[in-house]
């Protein structure tokens, strides 16, 4: 955790703070922002100000280079407002971080003249690319890239074949606003104001310098690491991203249990008459779910704890190590999503009202389990077997 603060610089108790304090104002944007299907730039705005997305970026772009502990803060405070403001701030701020990866050319074509300029992402390998002098054409169609709406950039996934080894080799293509075309079909149950939308590329060339490979991430071997030499920017890539999209889920829950417990402090039945404060059921549940966030929250800092420590001191976390990791972020979005369906139930019929922000966050953090990076299933396999003696099979952590 950053304990220190540099000149000039917030400390992480500053910027939780700048975001406890928008917690309001983000609760009384979220509807009108699901219906629109994008954060508002109001939103986006608030978040620059207050120097979020600098909170992962390399000082010599003005960023902080804070730690990853401080931003995912940041992130779940964020949350308790509104789950899919907390879910684009999450992916684009990690976004700053990985360009560090990039070639430093690459970092200048975006940061150059606007450091505060944003980049989305859709990883899926879905592109077409051909080999080219001096870098590679590049065509297809992306979905579920959050936030692109804001962005002057984005992230795409694909393939390439490894020129040392003949292998696919997964890589990032980073690709500039006009060369892409956003097609607006986030219409969802939940993270509706993500504005996870399609990105479509027919044909742009992406030179060599504006890709990052997916190997490099797991080895902490990017190029970027030749101007960008702070301890943050050698935590491998899959540590990092993934606790981006499930963090949200943690913040979102603390505002679930928050308003439930200021409706259930004096909320009685309109059957029996009953207090909802003395039913020895929602007494446990709200104990469960109190214990259970403080836990994830620990969790998450120890670990990287761990990886920054180990960081600072040249060295890499252990593959089983890395998965252990992995396997734990990827548990958290089915706990919140276990917990908040509880409280949904417990809340009555108040609670399914679309205009009731429980019944947003309920379908917000069931929306973000659908994120790949947030099946426990596949993650455990793997990390199961690993731990029975076979090969690691999974290259994002």
């Amino acid at each position: 955790m950053t304990l220190t603060k540099a000149v000039g610089l917030p400390t992480e108790a500053d910027l939780v703070a700048r975001a406890e304090a928008m917690i309001p104002l983000l609760r009384e944007r979220a509807e009108q922002a699901e219906r629109d299907c994008r954060l508002p730039a109001e939103t986006i705005a608030d978040f620059r100000a207050a120097g979020f997305f600098k909170i992962l970026q390399p000082r010599r772009y003005g960023g902080y280079e804070m730690d990853p502990q401080s931003f995912y803060a940041v992130q779940m405070k964020v949350g308790e407002g509104c789950m899919s403001s907390a879910w684009v701030l999450g992916v684009l701020a990690v976004h700053n971080w990985q360009l560090a990866l990039f070639d430093a050319q690459a970092q200048d074509d975006v940061w150059g003249e606007d450091p505060a300029t944003l980049i989305s992402s859709s990883y899926m390998p879905k592109g077409r690319v051909t080999p080219e002098d001096g870098g590679y054409r590049l065509s297809g169609r992306w979905s579920f890239s959050s936030g692109v709406d804001h962005c002057e950039w984005a992230f795409l996934g694909g393939m390439i074949t490894d020129p040392t080894t003949g292998t696919p080799d997964f890589v990032t293509f980073l690709v500039p606003r006009r060369d892409f075309t956003i097609l607006p079909v986030w219409k969802t149950m939940g993270l509706g104001a993500t504005g996870s939308h399609d990105v479509v590329v027919e044909g742009a060339f992406v030179p060599a310098y504006r890709v990052h490979r997916s190997k490099d991430g797991f080895a902490v071997s990017s190029p970027g690491l030749k101007v960008n030499d702070s301890p943050l920017f050698r935590l491998p890539f899959g540590q990092v991203f993934v606790r981006a999209v499930s963090s949200s889920s943690i913040g979102a829950l603390q505002g679930a249990l928050d308003l439930f417990r200021n409706a259930g402090a004096t909320r009685v039945s309109n059957n029996d008459a009953s207090c909802a404060a003395q039913d020895p059921a929602t007494l446990e549940l709200v104990a469960e779910t109190a214990a259970a966030i403080d836990e994830m929250k620990a969790l998450l800092n120890r670990n990287f704890d761990h990886l920054m420590s180990a960081a600072r001191a040249g060295r890499q976390a252990d593959v089983e190590t890395r998965l252990t990791f992995r396997y734990q972020s990827a548990q958290i979005s089915s706990r919140c999503a276990d917990l908040v369906t509880r409280i949904f139930h417990a809340s009555g019929a108040e609670g399914i009202f679309r205009d009731r922000p429980i019944s947003r966050i309920f379908c917000d953090i069931h929306a973000g389990r659908t994120h790949v990076a947030n099946n426990p299933s596949k993650v455990g396999r793997n990390f199961g077997g690993v731990l029975l003696g076979a090969p690691n099979a999974d290259s994002f952590i």
